[in-house]
């Protein structure tokens, strides 16, 4: 028999394995508990030295995985029922592994894993469990912040540089707001004039250049821009949006914009640092504003909500389009994105509950949505990061108020 072929061996040694993981897969899709997405969350990247030492023995991934989340799941059903020192709980929860799964044991035995080191393993993931029970998404995350204003829209946020903030919204007159974050204090509002129909967008390319997008009465897309000294006036892009547009820019004097159509497709028009280009239709059938985000050199990530208001994930990985990714999850607003590096994302969108919800790309895997609790929000969610692991994002409060809140 071929080592290497697991299936194969798992027929041999475990009857029924390759279905059993079949189904673990589909309830695990469909039954999630926050407790284990919260504590996965928090170990996996611990997890790493445990991967690497069951592929020195040639266990897949997938595999190790499956394992890893089954030991996990174990010890959050008992922690209740052990007691006494750390090391006292940990023998008593691998004990019930080893009696509730014993197939596990089965396996890495069949990949010729030695004993001592099968058990080495459980109870190293057995006691990431226990160090990190009572973990809360909440935790690394402020509490928000009400900034004041009144707003008839959504926020966009740009950043220019470190613990730099730009905030747009609309105004009571339809007029463009601005206030920033100095890396000391938040300035008052500025009215930046013109006539939206939309949340402004924001985006900038390089420092101290900030260039905000928004739809005119006509439905036309419109372009004010910083250049350092001062504002530009509005430029008229033409186009007829049904939506807010988004931006994005993945080097200097780059911009690419997006909008829903009048046929609910996405479409695209980019600025190549000497004109504009004309609208690309991108297709798909959305139900809300975009969102987009760069991580890099010709590199674009789309997200917007689909016809079962679903998050929906389309990139440009500099060479085509993809087709259109389904995320799952349940958006009642548009969904903003940010990235905190390369191949990172993170997306924010308002829940059926007025929450905030948040769901990431850590490179390797899409995390679930976390229900981030707090302030109701009356809008879609704008997101930023301007370094390191730092987050902040924006919406519209109760009382039309701009709130704030950032990732510790």
């Amino acid at each position: 028999m071929d080592r290497l072929d697991p299936y194969g061996m798992f027929s041999a040694y475990v009857p029924g394995f390759t279905e059993m993981l079949i189904d673990y897969h589909d309830r695990e899709n469909s039954e999630r508990n926050q407790e284990m997405e919260n504590i996965w969350r928090m170990i996996r990247p611990k997890l790493q030295p445990l991967y690497a030492k069951l592929q020195q023995y040639y266990v897949p991934r997938n595999i190790s995985r499956y394992m890893f989340r089954v030991i996990v799941q174990t010890a959050l059903d008992h922690k209740e029922h052990v007691e006494g020192t750390m090391d006292q709980k940990i023998e008593q929860l691998f004990q019930l592994t080893r009696r509730n799964s014993p197939w596990l044991f089965t396996v890495l035995q069949a990949y010729r894993v030695p004993e001592n080191e099968i058990e080495q393993i459980v109870r190293s993931v057995i006691r990431l469990v226990l160090e990190n029970i009572g973990y809360r998404p909440e935790q690394d995350w402020s509490a928000w912040e009400s900034l004041g204003g009144t707003l008839t829209s959504g926020p966009a946020v740009a950043s220019w540089g470190r613990d730099r903030l730009d905030v747009f919204a609309r105004g009571e007159r339809h007029q463009l707001l601005h206030k920033w974050w100095d890396g000391v204090r938040w300035s008052d509002w500025e009215n930046l004039s013109g006539t939206l129909t939309s949340s402004p967008a924001a985006v900038s390319w390089g420092e101290n250049r900030i260039d905000v997008f928004g739809r005119g009465p006509e439905r036309q897309l419109l372009h004010k821009w910083w250049d350092g000294v001062r504002w530009s006036e509005w430029e008229d892009l033409g186009g007829v949006l049904s939506s807010t547009p988004a931006v994005a820019s993945w080097e200097a004097n780059r911009l690419d914009v997006f909008v829903r159509g009048e046929d609910r497709h996405l479409y695209h028009k980019w600025w190549d640092g000497v004109r504009w280009s004309e609208w690309e239709n991108l297709g798909g059938i959305i139900t809300s504003a975009p969102g987009a985000v760069s991580w890099g050199k010709q590199r674009i990530d789309v997200f917007a909500r689909g016809a079962e208001r679903q998050l929906l994930h389309k990139w440009w990985d500099g060479v085509r389009w993809s087709h259109w990714e389904d995320l799952k999850g349940i958006l009642t607003s548009s969904p903003a994105a940010a990235s905190r590096g390369k191949n990172r994302l993170d997306i924010f969108a308002r829940g059926g509950n007025h929450e905030l919800l948040y769901k990431y790309w850590d490179g390797a895997h899409w995390s679930e949505f976390l229900h981030l609790d707090g302030r109701r929000i009356t809008s879609e969610p704008a997101a930023i990061s301007w370094g390191g692991n730092r987050l902040d994002v924006f919406a519209r409060g109760e009382r039309n108020e701009l709130l704030h809140r950032w990732k510790r």
